[in-house]
């Protein structure tokens, strides 16, 4: 099992976030201990399994 695990910049506050790749679960996980940013995504399809980013809010487009 290698998982590897990057830098990156968090997509939400610009800081430093952690990106891990998680072979044997088929997962994506970045995190930013900054403003609590998470994002897991599956490495095959691309499609959301989990994501938490205070400060961002829904918005219905009319």
């Amino acid at each position: 099992m290698n998982n590897a695990h990057h830098i990156v910049n968090c997509p939400n506050c610009g800081g430093h976030a952690s990106r891990h790749f998680l072979e044997k679960d088929e997962l994506i996980r970045t995190q930013c201990p900054h403003c609590d940013y998470l994002m897991i995504t599956c490495s095959n399809t691309g499609n959301v399994v989990e994501a938490y980013a205070p400060g961002l809010m829904a918005v219905t487009v009319r």
